[in-house]
């Protein structure tokens, strides 16, 4: 008889971990908020970066849904401008990628820094991580503005104690064969390497969130 009553607490007990343990477990929803690198310019639908992101998250066990908030065009500016509503309610985490456009067009990397950090605080007031993605200057805009252009990231990252990806296209930069024939914008090949190489960080990023969020 205490046999069968100590069996039955057991398995009372078994129960309730696994109950709580799903009750506790729950999507980790993330946005990619950028420019055309981020919204799959020119791609075909399912191609995008936050899309192959999510699939290759997925693959790995990871409960993650990754919102593609990405406008082609976009700069700083543009992101500060709609940062507030293209991240809605519920989001647990940004991946941030902007500046391209804005070093493209010679926006003045003082503004730029400046925008990037608003951003930064508004999402940190909602309660929501960000991953922040670095960009390098085109060498056509030469030296000094290189200078003051790329540090940009690795600055705010250690200013508000952000995780830092360097530069959202390694591995494709450089790879004529993995970008459109533009020659800035990565190709469906393209995209899978920016996965590939960014993928671990990003692991971390949601892992990171996942027992802030317990």
């Amino acid at each position: 008889m205490r046999f069968k009553v100590a069996a039955l607490q057991f398995t009372v007990i078994a129960v309730s971990l696994i109950l709580a343990t799903a009750a506790n477990a729950r999507t980790i929803n993330l946005v990619g908020f950028g420019d055309s690198l981020m919204a799959g310019y020119q791609l075909p639908p399912g191609d995008g970066f936050p899309e192959k992101l999510q699939a290759a998250l997925k693959a790995k066990g990871l409960d993650v849904t990754i919102a593609n908030a990405g406008v082609s065009g976009d700069t700083t500016t543009g992101g500060l401008a709609r940062i507030d509503w293209s991240v809605p309610d519920g989001t647990d985490g940004v991946i941030l990628e902007l500046g391209a456009n804005d070093a493209l067009r010679g926006i003045p990397p003082e503004e730029s820094a400046k925008n990037l950090d608003q951003m930064i605080i508004r999402l940190k007031e909602r309660g929501i991580a960000v991953l922040l993605a670095g960009i390098i200057a085109p060498p056509n805009m030469g030296a000094d503005y290189a200078a003051r252009f790329n540090p940009i990231y690795q600055k705010l990252s250690e200013k508000h104690g952000l995780p830092l990806y360097a530069f959202f296209l390694d591995g494709v930069a450089l790879e004529a064969g993995l970008k459109l024939e533009d020659g800035m914008h990565p190709n469906t090949k393209g995209v899978d390497v920016m996965v590939e190489k960014m993928e671990p960080a990003v692991t971390n990023f949601v892992e990171t969130i996942s027992s802030v969020k317990k």
